[in-house]
C-alpha cells in the first residue's frame, strides 16, 4: 500500500493551472524576467547582493530555486512544508543592511519585500506562459493568481495579504512603482546576467553562450514597458511583439524536443508519484 507521501498530490495538484504554467518550457523565460524584474526594487536587489553568492556560484544559485519552485510546484504537502520552514529559517539568519544610493534599511524577511518577490515571480511566469502561445482558458489567470497564494504562504506570507487576481496584482504594481529605480548594483548584476562564467569547453565546443544572451534578451523584451523604461531598454509596442514571437518560437523548438528534455523533470517525478498511488 502506497504510503501518505506517495498519495498526495501536494498544494496544487495535476488538475491546478500552476502545474500546467510550472511545467511549460517557457519558465526558463519567466525566470530570467522575474529575476529582472525583481531587481528594480532596490532594498530587495540590495538585500539580494548583501547575501548572496550569486556571482560567485551562479550556476548553484540557479539550481537552487529551481529546486525551491519545483518542491513547492509538485512536491508532497510534507515536502512544500519542509521547504518553506527551511527558507523561513535561511531568511531570518540573514543580514539586515542599509540601501546605500536610497539610504533605506531593509530586512531580508520583511513581508513587503516578500511581497514584491513573490508577485513578481506570480506575474513573469503568467505573462510569459500566455506570450509564448501558452494554452489558458478564460479565468485560469485569475485561478492561477489565487492558487500560488499558497506558495507565498510558505515564505511567510500571510495569504490575506496576497493579490488574488491579475487585476489586484496590477494595482499592486502601480502602488508600488513610485519606490522603484535601478540602482547601481542593479544594473551591474542584470548586466553580468547576460554574459555569466561558463567552462571554456563549453563556451568553445556549445552554442551555450549565445543561446544564453538570447534568451535573457527575450525576457528582458517581455518586461512590463514601465521596467524597461527604468533600464533604459525600448519600450514600444514592436518590442512586446518582438518578445511574444521570440517566445513563441523558443517554446516551440522546447516542445518539439523528446519529452525528457520538453518537460520539468520534477513534473515527471509528480506524475510518476501519483500513478504509483
Amino acid at each position: 500500500m502506497a504510503d501518505s507521501t506517495t498519495q498526495d498530490a501536494g498544494l496544487f495538484g495535476p488538475d491546478s493551472v500552476t502545474w500546467r504554467i510550472h511545467g511549460d518550457p517557457s519558465m526558463l523565460l519567466g525566470g530570467f524576467r522575474a529575476l529582472m524584474l525583481q531587481a528594480v526594487h532596490p532594498l530587495v536587489m540590495a538585500g539580494f547582493d548583501d547575501n548572496s553568492f550569486f556571482r560567485g556560484d551562479p550556476w548553484g544559485r540557479l539550481r537552487r530555486t529551481g529546486e525551491w519552485v519545483a518542491t513547492v510546484t509538485y512536491g508532497s504537502t510534507p515536502e512544500a512544508t519542509a521547504a518553506g520552514d527551511g527558507l523561513r529559517r535561511r531568511h531570518a539568519r540573514l543580514a539586515t543592511g542599509v540601501e546605500p544610493e536610497t539610504g533605506r534599511s531593509y530586512r531580508v524577511d520583511d513581508p513587503q519585500l516578500l511581497l514584491w518577490v513573490h508577485c513578481t515571480e506570480v506575474e513573469s511566469f503568467l505573462s510569459t506562459y500566455r506570450r509564448s502561445g501558452g494554452t489558458l482558458n478564460r479565468g485560469d489567470g485569475d485561478r492561477y493568481v489565487e492558487e500560488m497564494r499558497a506558495s507565498a504562504e510558505q515564505v511567510g506570507l500571510a495569504r490575506a495579504d496576497v493579490p488574488r487576481t491579475e487585476a489586484e496584482i496590477a494595482d499592486y504594481y502601480d502602488q508600488v512603482r513610485p519606490q522603484l529605480q535601478v540602482t547601481r548594483v542593479a544594473r551591474r548584476n542584470v548586466l553580468w546576467g547576460f554574459a555569466p562564467p561558463m567552462p571554456r569547453w563549453v563556451e568553445l565546443a556549445t552554442p551555450a553562450r549565445p543561446a544564453w544572451a538570447s534568451m535573457v534578451a527575450i525576457a528582458a523584451a517581455m518586461l512590463p514597458p514601465w521596467a524597461r523604461r527604468l533600464y533604459g531598454l525600448p519600450a514600444f509596442p514592436t518590442t512586446d511583439l518582438g518578445a511574444s514571437l521570440a517566445g513563441r518560437a523558443v517554446r516551440r523548438t522546447a516542445l518539439s524536443l523528446p519529452g525528457r528534455l520538453a518537460h520539468s523533470p520534477a513534473h515527471r517525478e509528480a506524475l510518476a508519484r501519483l500513478a504509483a498511488a
